[in-house]
């Protein structure tokens, strides 16, 4: 990212937030955060629904020499009022003592953070890239194009990324799904990957979040994925887990796929359970490395057996399959 120059503070006591005529475009919040906190972040968390607009988050570990020491900056379109920049700033308890950056952003800066900014993920055999790359996607991967926007699920993340791979893993060991659900969606980029590799299959992608859902929809017509309810198509619907009547008029699933967080996961169990087909797989993500067991116990009572995991840094993916009675 190329270096920016800072607005002059004129005394509200906030680096980088002048009392000037409002400008349009983006605007950054950049504040100092732990490692814990930045691994929280990237679930989503709930408080962001609450925020008018609500902000793109990005976190980064500015020095490796320092790995306890991470990044927070907060995207958003408009000049942040005083409210939003305190929302932000509770995100990350660590830092309520730190005056934020507030930064206005220019126009060609915001497409270069979002775009080329963005390095491509490889993954098994997809490759996922922003409009940037859109010419450079090697021979043989199945390339989509995934933009830094509203939604969690780029394919930056580690849990996204040991999502994909655990579904090219299925895909080679020969397996073949008929009825999948993506739980949590955010971007469509998982729905959109198994409905890839196995495209006879019928494909139902929820969310909690509208917007998620809007923008699942926006990236399925830039990959040329059909939205429908037949088989080689993807279902969108708007719920909390499994409770759409679509979701449930789909029952059960073979394969089910939920990335999210640690706690709903556990929550989820006995639903996730009895929406799955005996020998049914369920692939699960979201959580970090210390939760696995206690997720991964969750689900054996629930009559699962774990049949393998990837780990990317601190974020397992666990593949867990229903005993056959």
């Amino acid at each position: 990212m190329s270096a920016r120059k800072k607005a002059e503070p004129k005394g509200d006591g906030i680096t980088g937030f002048p009392f000037a005529p409002e400008r349009e475009g983006s605007w950054k919040i950049t504040l100092p955060c732990t490692k814990a906190e930045a691994e929280q972040l990237a679930g989503d968390p709930p408080e962001l629904a609450l925020l008018d607009p609500p902000p793109t988050l990005m976190t980064s570990e500015p020095d490796p020499d320092k790995p306890e020491d991470w990044q927070l900056d907060a995207y958003v379109e408009g000049k942040p009022t005083r409210a939003l920049i305190a929302a932000v700033t509770a995100l990350v308890p660590s830092a309520a003592k730190v005056k934020p950056v507030v930064t206005h952003i220019p126009e060609e800066d915001w497409v270069t953070l979002s775009q080329s900014g963005l390095e491509p993920i490889h993954a098994g055999r997809f490759f996922v890239h922003t409009p940037h790359n859109a010419d450079h996607v090697p021979e043989g991967m199945t390339g989509f194009v995934i933009d830094a926007g509203r939604a969690f699920g780029t394919g930056h993340h580690e849990t996204t990324t040991g999502c994909l791979m655990m579904l090219d893993r299925l895909k080679r060991s020969g397996l073949r799904f008929d009825d999948i659900a993506d739980v949590g969606t955010g971007t469509g980029l998982l729905a959109f990957a198994a409905r890839t590799l196995w495209p006879a299959a019928r494909v139902i992608a929820s969310d909690i979040d509208p917007v998620s859902i809007e923008v699942t929809a926006e990236n399925a017509a830039v990959n040329a994925v059909p939205i429908g309810r037949g088989r080689g198509q993807v279902e969108l619907v708007v719920a909390a887990g499994l409770a759409h009547r679509r979701l449930k008029a789909r029952l059960p699933y073979d394969l089910l796929i939920a990335n999210i967080l640690a706690g709903p996961l556990i929550e989820l169990a006995p639903v996730f359970a009895n929406a799955v087909l005996p020998g049914g797989t369920i692939i699960l993500a979201g959580l970090l490395d210390s939760q696995a067991e206690a997720v991964a116990r969750a689900y054996r009572r629930q009559g699962f057996y774990l049949a393998g995991q990837i780990v990317r840094g601190d974020w397992p993916t666990l593949r867990l399959v229903k005993r056959k009675r």
